[in-house]
């Protein structure tokens, strides 16, 4: 097992990484702030790995709540029913909220968790690569709305992560790949050896090698940690972590939640990132194909939806969260392992580079 910690002061908590962590009382029971607990989990991961963490809380009043599955129940709704189940079981400040699940589970049960009797505890149990390298770490909590991806939201961090390997081997193909994008972002944005050892790598991690999907893990957690610890609400570095997300929460929001999956969108917005630094000469043409290739490799998208347009883009970037003074802030690349958040770059380029 490998543990990091996420340095913020007196909210500063552990991420642990290994194989078999479900069995492992010690890892869960330390973070369980008071004496209720609320597991919230999906449809999918429910019947696989809620007895394992329920089997802990003997002694404890917990309950549980199973949400559908899938990322067009990101919603109001969605985060509703949670409420609901607090106020119905008279679950008080001191309750803390378990999060089993993928990232949609994360972000929503966050959210819940931040904004319920004006902030609660909660645990982060990812179950997907994405959740476990990205979504868990850093307290970004949030639900989708029908104009925008994470528009409503809140910082709040859980009291540990536990990201347990184990896991991933019952993850379609598809959700997979989702979730190397956002490992293979850490290179692109940071971290340039990581960046090769991925071109080295790429096929073992597919092929869900312990020892190398451990190192994966653990390698992108440190660095996103590395940055929510200088940069918690994004007020400068932490945007970097978004390279390739503005393009991809408007796939998403373009083509309808879950149609696209996030690491999907985002490879294919990671790809888009990089053509617009390489026609602002920041980048070369070499970097541009070593960049797409390895997304490909990834079993991912690497250009967007066929039928979407320019205006559609621009319509739905301009809603973006990063978008100041009415002015947009985009990811791009100076080269493989540093990335700049930057409204410096000509608007023409922009709309050259994206589809017709």
């Amino acid at each position: 097992m490998k543990t990091l910690r996420v340095d913020l002061a007196d909210r500063s908590y552990p991420i642990f990484i290994g194989e078999g962590l479900l069995d492992n009382s010690e890892l869960l029971l330390p973070h369980i702030k008071g004496g209720s607990v609320l597991v919230v989990t999906n449809a999918t991961v429910s019947p696989l790995y809620l007895d394992k963490v329920t089997s802990h809380l003997s002694g404890l009043k917990y309950s549980v709540i199973e949400l559908p599955d899938g990322e067009e129940y990101k919603n109001l709704d969605t985060l509703n029913s949670i409420y609901t189940h607090l106020l119905e079981h008279r679950l008080d400040r001191n309750t803390t909220l378990i999060a089993l699940g993928g990232g949609v589970v994360g972000d929503i049960t966050g959210y819940a968790a931040a904004s319920y009797q004006r902030g609660v505890n909660f645990i982060q149990i990812p179950t997907t690569v994405l959740s476990q390298v990205d979504s868990s770490v850093g307290g970004k909590t949030a639900v989708n709305h029908p104009l925008g991806k994470n528009m409503i939201g809140a910082f709040h961090q859980p009291q540990c992560v536990i990201a347990d390997i184990s896991t991933l081997s019952t993850l379609p193909r598809r959700e997979l790949s989702a979730g190397i994008a956002e490992v293979i972002k850490y290179g692109i944005l940071g971290d340039r050896e990581f960046f090769v050892w991925l071109e080295e790598n790429i096929e073992d991690l597919m092929a869900l090698n312990a020892d190398k999907l451990v190192y994966a893990i653990q390698r992108s957690c440190q660095n996103k940690a590395d940055i929510v610890a200088q940069d918690e609400k994004e007020s400068g570095q932490r945007a970097l972590l978004n390279l390739g997300h503005t393009y991809g929460h408007a796939i998403e929001t373009k083509m309808g939640y879950g149609e696209w999956l996030h690491g999907e969108a985002v490879g294919a917005g990671m790809v888009m990132a990089a053509e617009l630094s390489e026609a602002c000469g920041w980048i070369t043409v070499d970097d541009l194909q070593r960049i797409t290739k390895l997304i490909q490799r990834g079993e991912l998208p690497v250009a967007p939806p066929g039928d979407m347009t320019a205006d559609d883009f621009v319509a739905n970037m301009s809603r973006d969260k990063k978008v100041l003074d009415g002015v947009l802030r985009l990811v791009l690349i100076k080269s493989i392992g540093e990335a700049v958040v930057t409204s410096d770059y000509p608007k023409d380029k922009l709309l050259a580079c994206l589809p017709s």
